[in-house]
């Protein structure tokens, strides 16, 4: 395979949780009194860090308000945080690509707390050299995480692929000089991700294994 280290986005690519994401932000909303947002809308969020999430979902919410929204935000997201489950199949991708020798990362919009609710949750965290959450650098699509964990594993971009579900995983990979590969099950729609920069689209776990595996 032409790559030595890969990068995934955690939400929506390895864990089948956008769908939770996207109903708490409207959730969030409609509890502090304001519109509830479009579903692409909420969905569109997924991968921006907190404060950009929130301020997309609630642009004319005051500055001073966003801490409101965020424990609206955690208070209906958080108890339902132990029913997501990774994708069928990925637990079985990470152990092969580890087994074969790759190094995997994480570059994540969440908080560095909740990546490691989630790595505790699926025993996901031994397959990871390295790992890179929102509050930990610039947050997506400035390309400070990518950046940062191709210099401490070593590899160049060109040997780097960054695999995600959203424009803002694609776009940090572009502005990092980083191959990038969409996956269509998860945020965002194919539609709109075939007109960000990558290799191609996938549109299921399996076909995310199959390509990868014609890279050899």
């Amino acid at each position: 395979m032409r790559y030595d280290l890969i990068v995934f986005d955690w939400d929506g690519t390895l864990m089948d949780s956008a769908a939770l994401i996207a109903e708490t932000m409207r959730v969030a909303c409609t509890r502090m009194g304001l519109p509830e947002p479009p579903e692409e809308h909420a969905r569109h969020v997924i991968g921006m860090g907190m404060v950009a999430a929130l301020r997309y979902v609630a642009p004319d919410l005051p500055q001073e308000r966003l801490p409101e929204l965020f424990e609206h935000y955690r208070a209906h997201y958080l108890p339902r945080e132990h029913a997501l489950r990774a994708f069928d199949g990925v637990a079985e991708l990470l152990q092969d690509l580890d087994d074969a020798g790759h190094l995997l990362a994480v570059a994540t919009g969440k908080p560095r707390v909740g990546l490691e609710r989630g790595f505790a949750a699926t025993g996901f965290k031994p397959r990871f050299v390295a790992s890179r959450c929102a509050d930990e650098s610039r947050p997506k699509p400035d390309p400070d995480m990518l950046l940062h964990l191709m210099e401490v594993t070593g590899t160049t971009p060109q040997r780097t692929l960054m695999i995600g579900d959203t424009s803002h995983d694609l776009l940090m990979a572009h502005h990092a000089g980083v191959d990038a590969l969409a996956v269509a099950y998860g945020a965002q729609p194919r539609a709109f991700l075939e007109q960000h920069p990558a290799r191609g689209v996938v549109d299921s776990v399996p076909e995310l294994v199959r390509w990868l595996k014609a890279q050899a």
